[in-house]
């Protein structure tokens, strides 16, 4: 049998009539997400997602279904036999299964016995259904990964998909695509016949996942190998998304270094370059989403760190911070991330390694982020927006992201007067708070709260609240200001010079439309 740790064995083929049939058989059995959770119940299902898969190995073992059989043999890394396969795949059989190299004989003398080389596993959004091809993960393997690790779909590229503006474009770019989750999504919005969406990756054996994971779903890709940028030097796009190797990692010996969480470089300086170079590739308009971590050392403001990593590309930028870890749980997350324990051998090892690392560059924390960058298509100054929000967001995000993107290039191009003629509606997700002492006749906190999107809490003035609560698209905020100015008794221009900052910070976030 083939060893799935071997960093030279094969990966998974793609053969055309087989790769149909797989397609049809899936199909027919209902391989989905909702199934899958309808198979294992909520409680499995859930212990699942944890990475604990003990209840979904004994719900799979009981229940006779398909799905049950899939998700056992290519989830769990259970063996199955020749019969079960035929059975839950009845056009791509064991044999078709053999062809695609996505199992191989099993080697423990069980005659028609199968063990699964890859992950094969549904994946979705709210409208759509995929089926993603990666390596075994390891609770499947029963142990460290291989540094050659291919990811399936996890929390940082559902991050991504999530976060992801998504306008209908002509030529789009997945960097460092993986096994290829991004490549699925933007094939829904991006590219053409002439000009298929581009996927890069380092990893060969990443491209072949692609690959696969492109042809079982009938996704045309244009697959190139490379470090970074390089295999579209010279090109532009009009959406470059990226779930870049970020992790920040010990250079030294002894510290493995896993293709698909780590760029090779130290610190957090590859991610620093991809923000510095990618508008290169960037069409006037266009838009890059990366993932990032950032290391914050003593006494420095991420703000200070990101804003330096901006400086000079000319690029609009909105930064979102969304979390900030202690250097020690930073390491312990990504030690035990390629499948070491405490009390396992080299952990202790690793986490001193990096501790160290940190501790040389004085680092006392990570924070990890969205990163939006757009090349503007005027000329003028880019605008920047760094802000930290750790709560609950909308999701998707995505709309809100394009959304926002539009309001604040809207807000750079346009003055306060322009501002000032616009008849502002106050966005439908949006209510108004007031706080005050009972019996008091005034309150003593007004604050606008956004349902949505990054789920804004705004708190406005007397004058301010007074504008924002008579917008409702029929008269301009001027003519408000102006209308406050009589009744107030406060001349019209002072009222304006309170209103307008407010009104800006509003319209940027989508609390106004």
């Amino acid at each position: 049998m083939t060893d799935p740790t071997d960093p030279g064995r094969a990966a998974p083929a793609v053969v055309p009539g087989v790769v149909d049939a797989l397609r049809a058989d899936l199909t027919a059995a209902g391989y989905t997400v909702d199934r899958v959770e309808e198979v294992l119940g909520p409680r499995a299902a859930a212990a699942l997602r944890r990475e604990q898969p003990l209840l979904a190995e004994r719900v799979t073992r009981e229940v006779a279904d398909p799905v049950a059989t899939l998700l056992r043999c290519f989830v769990l890394g259970r063996s199955a036999t020749r019969a079960a396969l035929d059975a839950a795949l009845p056009r791509t059989t064991a044999d078709g299964l053999l062809a695609l190299r996505l199992v191989a004989a099993a080697d423990d003398g069980t005659p028609d016995s199968f063990v699964p080389t890859s992950d094969l596993r549904p994946y979705g959004d709210e409208d759509h259904t995929w089926w993603v091809v990666s390596d075994l993960s390891e609770h499947a393997l029963g142990g460290v990964l291989p540094t050659h690790h291919v990811l399936g779909v996890g929390g940082a590229s559902t991050t991504l998909a999530s976060w992801t503006p998504r306008p209908h474009v002509d030529r789009a770019l997945d960097l460092g695509t993986g096994c290829g989750v991004q490549a699925l999504h933007l094939a829904l919005h991006a590219g053409h016949p002439a000009h298929p969406v581009v996927a890069t990756d380092l990893s060969a054996r990443a491209l072949d996942l692609a690959r696969l994971t492109a042809a079982l779903n009938g996704v045309e890709l244009d697959l190139r190998r490379g470090n970074l940028l390089e295999p579209v030097a010279g090109e532009r796009f009009d959406l470059v998304v990226s779930n870049p190797p970020f992790v920040i990692t010990p250079r030294v010996a002894g510290v493995p270094l896993y293709e698909y969480r780590d760029g090779g470089a130290a610190g957090d300086t590859l991610v620093a370059r991809l923000v510095g170079q990618v508008g290169e590739h960037l069409a006037p308009g266009g838009i890059a989403q990366l993932l990032a971590n950032w290391e914050l050392p003593a006494g420095e403001d991420w703000r200070e760190r990101v804003s330096g990593w901006l400086a000079g590309t000319g690029l609009d930028a909105w930064v979102v911070q969304r979390e900030e870890q202690d250097v020690a749980e930073y390491a312990e997350t990504w030690v035990r991330d390629g499948g070491h324990r405490p009390g396992s051998a080299g952990f202790e090892e690793l986490y001193a390694a990096w501790l160290a690392d940190f501790a040389a560059r004085d680092v006392e924390s990570v924070g990890f982020g969205v990163v939006t960058l757009q090349r503007p298509a005027t000329e003028r100054d880019p605008w920047r927006d760094l802000d930290d929000v750790r709560s609950p967001v909308a999701s998707p995000m995505g709309p809100t992201v394009l959304a926002g993107l539009r309001a604040r290039t809207w807000l750079a191009e346009h003055d306060d007067d322009a501002l000032l003629d616009v008849s502002w509606q106050v966005a439908d997700d949006v209510t108004e708070e007031r706080v005050g002492r009972p019996g008091a006749p005034d309150p003593q906190v007004i604050q606008v709260r956004q349902g949505g999107g990054l789920r804004r809490v705004v708190r406005l003035g007397t004058l301010a609240a007074g504008v924002v609560g008579a917008c409702d698209g029929e008269l301009t905020a001027r003519q408000l200001c102006a209308g406050l100015a009589v009744l107030t008794e406060v001349p019209a221009a002072d009222v304006e010079v309170e209103v307008v900052p407010v009104l800006r910070e509003l319209v940027k976030d989508g609390l106004l439309r």
